[in-house]
């Protein structure tokens, strides 16, 4: 590696029209002068920004996750040490901690670190192509196209797991896709899409409330626990299926993410420094609608996760990127959290994780409407 060196990252410019406005842009922050050092390799065909405060929350962050995760492993009906954790994770553990570590604790907190960053990429990335707070994808209703296409599967079909994720994802696609023929000639940003994504959801509810009446009422019972969200029972086979996901998914939105820091810059901006915009843009909705169906496919629809984790990762991180990488972190801590306060605060009650995302992520979209309106009036 050469020497790290100063970089300066230049604003959008005044004169581009397609370019965030004050109120509007992704996660609401005003474009501005980033900071920062970048490493550069010797042929200079790979470089790397690095700034001190997103690197500080970043870690921080991680150090949250093994807490959590820690905490989750060696607590519950039956405490565990440490150690025993450790052995009954390297298989050296006795049955019963080996029983309780690896089939009833493990896939559970898997699955939710897992569905966690899933759906905080998620979102970060449709926050960030629509320049809008409200860009989530149980806002816009993916999340809702992605339970529709599982009901038909639970309901009418009676599928697999594997064929519930299956259904799920087409139907991700396919709101992704009839939101964006609607959207035809008037372009994906500001509260347009918001408005329209929110209409189709409002529909989508409705097929899902259409499909629990024509079930029989043990599968009325089953479809309406999973529209909660749960990670209540999940085996490696919902883990494995979600980690597979976000292990193909993730390094790919990685990747994009510069170009996607481009597009925020406003379409002529990123155009004139070699971005396809049209390309990049479709390709990281693909991306992003993926990440929420497969998420939804294994835990049922669960709120505002999307929502509120890039935000709160922004803006601890002071980005003016999409910041994708903190947003998977917090996201993840945000879903292990929740699941942890739900099995430790309310036993023996057996809550969906689902109910504790909905209150507080409910808090936060009051909180988010009241400040976006205050920004439009000023």
């Amino acid at each position: 590696m050469t020497a790290v060196r100063e970089a300066k990252a230049s604003a959008p410019d005044a004169g581009d029209r397609t370019a965030p406005r004050p109120g509007t842009a992704a996660a609401g922050h005003r474009p501005r002068v980033v900071g920062g050092r970048v490493v550069r390799t010797r042929s200079g065909a790979l470089s790397l920004r690095v700034r001190g405060r997103a690197v500080a929350v970043t870690a921080a962050l991680l150090v949250a996750l093994v807490a959590v995760a820690g905490t989750t492993l060696t607590t519950g009906d039956f405490d565990l040490s440490v150690g025993e954790v450790l052995q009954a994770l390297t298989g050296n553990g006795n049955g019963l901690a080996d029983f309780v570590v690896n089939t009833l604790r493990m896939p559970r907190l898997v699955t939710a670190l897992c569905v966690g960053a899933a759906l905080a990429v998620s979102g970060a990335i449709l926050q960030s192509i629509t320049g809008n707070p409200l860009g989530s994808p149980d806002i816009i209703g993916f999340t809702n196209g992605s339970a529709v296409g599982a009901l038909v599967v639970i309901v009418v079909l009676h599928g697999s797991m594997t064929q519930i994720a299956v259904g799920a994802l087409v139907g991700g696609l396919a709101t992704a896709l009839a939101v964006h023929l609607l959207m035809i000639g008037r372009g994906i940003q500001g509260f347009r899409l918001v408005v329209v994504g929110i209409g189709v959801s409002a529909l989508l509810l409705a097929v899902n409330s259409y499909l629990i009446t024509r079930a029989t009422f043990q599968e009325a019972l089953e479809a309406q626990a999973w529209l909660i969200g749960s990670l209540g029972n999940r085996l490696w086979t919902h883990a494995q299926a979600i980690g597979l996901a976000v292990a193909v998914l993730l390094p790919l939105a990685l990747l994009l993410s510069r170009r996607l820091s481009m597009v925020e810059m406003g379409d002529t901006t990123a155009t004139a420094l070699g971005v396809d915009v049209s390309r990049t843009r479709t390709i990281l909705l693909v991306i992003s609608v993926a990440l929420a169906a497969f998420a939804t496919a294994v835990t049922g629809p669960i709120w505002f996760v999307a929502l509120a984790a890039p935000q709160v990762a922004r803006r601890l991180t002071g980005s003016s990127g999409p910041a994708l990488l903190p947003s998977a972190l917090m996201g993840a801590v945000m879903l292990a959290l929740s699941d942890l306060a739900v099995q430790r605060l309310f036993a023996p009650a057996l809550l969906p994780v689902g109910t504790a995302t909905g209150c507080v992520g409910g808090l936060y979209l009051i909180w988010l409407l009241v400040t976006e309106s205050r920004k439009s009036r000023a």
